[in-house]
């Protein structure tokens, strides 16, 4: 599936607990895509990962890129914290769950970035975007421009 190696991924990302049933995962963020668990059984996605489908009990799970399209489900501000890289508490920083297009109830805990956040609302179409964070790209999520696909269409 991909080239970089196991060990590549435990040597990026030294402070994370790395595991067959989340390597893919990781190795999707160093090929800046975001992987994401699907029963090949019944065809469910599941975030986070793990090694058996909880809708059939398949143990048939392949990592699959997704689209990158979805909406705000969830929204918070941090106005504190620990230091974090890239994190600035000094203005609200936002944290969202966003539910991806795939699957209804498919969701992803994520920042918003390139957003004021007096913008910012629950249903709001975003789509991936990509930072850095330690040396490592890192999932991010963006308001999706009105011509976007993940826009919901007007009528």
């Amino acid at each position: 599936m991909s080239a970089i190696s196991d060990e590549e991924v435990l040597a990026r990302f030294p402070r994370t607990a790395i595991d067959h049933d989340n390597k893919h995962y990781y190795k999707g963020l160093l090929e800046r895509k975001l992987l994401v668990n699907r029963c090949r059984a019944c065809g469910s996605w599941r975030q986070p990962p793990r090694p058996i489908c909880s809708d059939c009990w398949s143990t048939d799970i392949e990592p699959v890129e997704v689209s990158g399209r979805a909406v705000i489900h969830l929204l918070i501000f941090l106005h504190q914290g620990p230091p974090a890289p890239g994190v600035d508490y000094s203005t609200p920083y936002p944290v969202a769950v966003v539910e991806l297009e795939e699957q209804e109830g498919l969701r992803f805990s994520t920042t918003i970035v390139n957003a004021d956040p007096q913008t910012l609302r629950i249903g709001l179409p975003v789509t991936l975007t990509w930072l850095e964070r330690d040396g490592n790209p890192f999932p991010a999520f963006s308001p999706a421009s009105p011509a976007s696909p993940a826009s919901p269409a007007s009528v």
